[in-house]
């Protein structure tokens, strides 16, 4: 077993998984509904608490503004992984199925130009492995379009006021989310993908320049190994983006209400699917890692895990924000559920 067949065996994949059922467990636990576990409850509620359903009693919190710390991790992070799983992917994972090489390759062969990029795609993997590992560049491709968007909404949609604060713990767990999920998602190859990148660093630095293969590539040839995954993968990329948009919709909605309101006056939000739900952001963001999770392929117990903690945690979440806007508002729509249209 190569150490870095090691390390994802005893590493990095069980370390993940025991860390989402560990922050998801007690988040199932609260949602129980059992008198006996209500100060548990309320200690969660407690923990996860910001803006609105924060009680200005509690201690131990940082502004809410600090959101655009989980963003930026997720971008470097997700971004780092997306280089190196994509170039390690180029390299040694192609081609796909029966993609023809092009003709600047063969041409370049036959007249001894045998150091381009292309010549030196390995054959050698698994058919099955070629394709998991380009899955994982769609799905870490999906997850920076996550991670950039959230970041923009940060900074132009959202204006968080100085009242605005969450949670200390609350702000850890977002760290450790935008953290955890990137590598989650990339799991299975990416200790893989980052040993090849540093071999490369490592050849690069010891033999100079003019020793290494020449780095072409031919237009869109990196992208094309994409166009050759499954229906699976491009129904998840469309559920992803589907998710997205509205996500979208509904934070530039209740960014706009913090332009309109004082300080410390709330709206009832309408439009898009706040007509259905109260929390349309938190069901937004639950599609969108139902397109991750489909655009995976549904066999990685990691990716599963991750879900269940994005599932669990937003119902919490929601169930809460719902509570509250029907203590604050007498004339809170009575149709509007929690986060599940007609159900919940």
């Amino acid at each position: 077993m190569s150490a870095a067949n090691a390390l994802m065996e005893f590493g990095m994949v069980p370390l993940l998984r025991v860390a989402w059922v560990a922050a998801t467990l007690p988040i199932l636990v609260a949602l129980v509904p059992v008198r006996s576990i209500g100060f548990f409850r309320r200690l969660l509620v407690g923990f996860a608490a910001r803006g609105k359903t924060l009680q200005s009693s509690t201690k131990l919190t940082v502004p809410q503004r600090f959101f655009l710390h989980f963003y930026v991790i997720a971008v470097l992070l997700t971004t780092s992984l997306v280089l190196s799983t994509w170039f390690y992917a180029y390299k040694k994972m192609t081609p796909l199925a029966s993609e023809p090489l092009q003709f600047s390759t063969i041409a370049s062969h036959l007249t001894g130009g045998s150091h381009m990029l292309s010549i030196h795609k390995s054959t050698t993997f698994p058919m099955k492995r070629r394709f998991e590992v380009w899955k994982i560049v769609l799905v870490l491709l999906m997850m920076e379009a996550q991670a950039l968007r959230r970041l923009y909404e940060t900074l132009y949609v959202f204006n968080y006021g100085p009242s605005a604060r969450m949670h200390v713990l609350g702000y850890l767990a977002g760290l450790f989310f935008y953290t955890a999920a990137p590598l989650s998602v990339g799991s299975t190859c990416a200790v893989d993908a980052i040993n090849y990148v540093g071999s490369q660093i490592v050849e690069f630095i010891v033999n100079g320049r003019s020793r290494m293969p020449d780095v072409e590539f031919f237009h869109w040839e990196p992208l094309k190994p994409l166009f050759y995954l499954g229906w699976c993968q491009w129904f998840g990329a469309a559920l992803f983006v589907w998710g997205s948009i509205h996500q979208l919709r509904c934070h530039a909605i209740l960014g706009s209400l913090r332009e309109q309101r004082g300080a410390d006056e709330y709206i009832i939000p309408n439009g898009d699917w706040f007509e259905y739900v109260s929390c349309p952001h938190y069901l937004g963001e639950i599609v969108i890692y139902a397109g991750i999770l489909l655009a995976s392929g549904g066999f990685d117990p990691t990716v599963w895990l991750l879900f269940f903690f994005v599932v669990s945690n937003l119902v919490f979440a929601a169930a809460e924000t719902h509570r509250w806007y029907h203590q604050k508002f007498e004339s809170y729509p009575p149709s509007r559920k929690a986060i599940i249209p007609w159900i919940y």
